[in-house]
């Protein structure tokens, strides 16, 4: 994948005020500035005006017409005495300029209209579990929660000749690249975890905006990468937020054609191999990546191949895949920052250009101002402070499911603690992405108490508890859901009752209510059994207070507390954005020589 456009560009229409060196700088941009160049004019020839009409880059302006300003028009007479010739040429230099400055204002304010056009945007949420905004840390901050989506879709000429695997053009587009960076709270560390395509999850009710088709929630848990199709990456967005209770505030996605156009834009990204490798099997399976052993700036449609590639990478699996995808994300980040010939105005002109044409965002980051102010928060991490992992998680036959350890690391990211460990004393301390609004001086995970106060009384709230653990029959009447009814009757809790037809596994415990309304009875429900408020969650699908009891808690009747809390979990195999060494390892039945 790639770090967002690093360049921006700014309303030129007040360009014309001020003196000529005030113009220069708002029409040429800087590696400084970081801006999107805006094009510069060229003066017109004698005897008329620059032609008007903005093309994509700006007017277009043949030959004859470059003059350089303060010179005399190449056709003066021979004969033309030095003092006219002096006043004709002052009296040319400013109208020139006046032009100039007035015409290229103009044209800096459609071309930035026209790469705003660039930028396709769909809705960001299109499911209907709410998670609240995160709590402001005690400086006044919040974190940063971006999706990045690579979408496999078939639906142009150009994504269907890079894609191949004809039998799907036309079918529903499938995100199997999926990446939730993290950009924390004081802004001095980022944390990218993926998710692989093939994970089983719970893919919630979505409506697509565009066509009103409703998209069910499913009885039963299917690939990860199904969520696109259900409406949009809106769905993806709800899948990942049911999942880990953490809030997406956007998403980035890019297609197969995005990928080689921004791999070019950025004059190719480092990878290495640790043995020459060729990515096809004898039946024709594969990316297509060729390779020799070492280092190689990759760019264009070998770029896509790297990112695609599963066949030759360490076991094949879609693990190794993402492994290889964090490097690319890593190089990309660090090439953008080192790259020098971004001061290149046409360089900088062309990255903008591919950059949003490549993207489809949600519309609050619809624009390229808010893009450019976005990666200005990104670059603000160093690499060393970058942390890239892949949510842990065991196979299940060929697909894979979440561990106990995925939701340690989630919790993590719903604290905002740092995957590297570092930084933990003295970083402002922030609440769960998803506990309600409390005191930004005291951050906390325990229920809001002006909420605890409006719930009703705890022998009135009716709770439906639902044994999710895996690890009990269904109406055996001695599994969890049992266990937990009673506890909770013990403490009051007179209308708690157990559901006898228990529940599909989930991998962690959550308390489900229907509507606003009932939020405070919720958090009481939680605040009694030690159950973290980011796990109280909205839920169209329930029709009361409904516990799942997940499978991260399956002894005693006090939900147990987060351990570690200060780095990722011991079998997370995280890649640090600095490191320059990593490579990857081939599979020696793809190797050649």
């Amino acid at each position: 994948m790639r770090e967002l456009t690093r360049g921006g560009a700014q309303d030129t229409t007040r360009a014309g005020q001020g003196t000529p060196e005030a113009h220069e700088r708002a029409v040429r941009p800087t590696a400084s500035s970081a801006r999107v160049p805006q094009p510069v004019a060229k003066p017109p020839p004698a005897g008329g005006p620059a032609e008007a009409g903005p093309s994509d880059h700006g007017p277009a302006l043949r030959d004859d017409q470059s003059i350089a300003l303060g010179t005399p028009h190449p056709t003066a007479p021979e004969g033309a005495r030095p003092g006219r010739r002096r006043r004709r040429v002052l009296r040319w230099t400013a109208v020139t300029l006046a032009v100039l400055i007035l015409g290229t204002a103009g044209t800096g304010y459609l071309y930035y209209r026209h790469l705003n056009g660039n930028i396709q945007k769909r809705a960001l949420d299109l499911g209907d579990v709410v998670v609240a905004e995160p709590t402001p840390n005690a400086a006044g901050q919040t974190p940063l929660n971006i999706l990045v989506i690579g979408s496999d879709a078939r639906d142009t000429e150009e994504n269907r000749e890079l894609g191949g695997a004809r039998e799907t053009f036309g079918s529903a587009p499938l995100a199997d690249v999926q990446m939730l960076v993290h950009l924390s709270a004081d802004r001095t560390n980022m944390s990218v975890v993926s998710m692989p395509r093939d994970t089983l999850v719970h893919i919630p009710r979505c409506t697509d905006p565009e066509d009103g088709t409703v998209y069910p929630a499913g009885d039963s848990r299917t690939m990860a990468n199904q969520s696109l199709g259900h409406g949009g990456p809106g769905c993806t967005v709800a899948t990942w937020q049911r999942l880990t209770g953490i809030r997406v505030d956007h998403f980035v996605m890019v297609d197969f054609a995005g990928v080689v156009s921004m791999a070019d834009a950025v004059g190719g990204v480092p990878v290495c191999v640790d043995a020459p490798i060729l990515s096809r099997d004898a039946r024709g399976h594969g990316s297509g990546l060729k390779l020799d052993e070492g280092t190689h700036d990759i760019q264009g449609e070998q770029a896509l191949q790297w990112l695609r590639t599963r066949y030759g990478f360490e076991d094949g699996s879609d693990l190794a895949r993402a492994k290889a995808q964090h490097m690319y994300m890593s190089a990309m980040i660090r090439r953008l920052r080192e790259n020098a010939t971004l001061s290149n105005p046409d360089k900088l002109r062309r990255l903008a250009e591919e950059a949003t044409r490549a993207l489809t965002v949600d519309p609050d980051l619809g624009s390229v101002k808010k893009l450019y102010d976005l990666s200005t928060e990104l670059r603000r991490v160093e690499p060393e402070r970058i942390t890239m992992t892949t949510m842990p998680n065991r196979y299940v036959g060929h697909r894979v499911e979440p561990t106990e350890e995925a939701e340690q690391l989630f919790r993590l990211i719903r604290e905002d603690v740092p995957l590297d460990g570092a930084g933990r004393e003295t970083a402002p301390p922030a609440s769960p992405a998803s506990a309600p609004e409390t005191d930004a001086e005291a951050p906390s995970t325990a229920p809001d108490p002006d909420d605890a106060e409006r719930s009703a009384a705890d022998e009135d709230i009716a709770v439906l508890v639902r044994d999710g653990t895996g690890t009990a029959d269904p109406g055996a009447g001695d599994g969890r859901a049992d266990a937990i009814t009673k506890a909770l009757a013990d403490r009051g809790f007179r209308r708690a009752v157990a559901d006898p037809t228990g529940a599909e596994e989930e991998p962690w415990t959550v308390v489900h209510h229907p509507s606003a309304e009932e939020r405070a009875d919720a958090l009481r429900v939680a605040e009694v059994l030690g159950i973290p408020s980011n796990a109280v969650r909205s839920s169209p699908e329930v029709s009361g207070i409904t516990l799942t009891v997940g499978a991260d808690w399956r002894e005693d009747t006090v939900y147990p507390k987060a351990e570690g809390g200060g780095a990722a979990p011991d079998s997370v195999e995280a890649l640090n954005g600095a490191d320059t060494d990593a490579c990857m390892r081939v599979d020696p039945a793809f190797s050649w020589s």
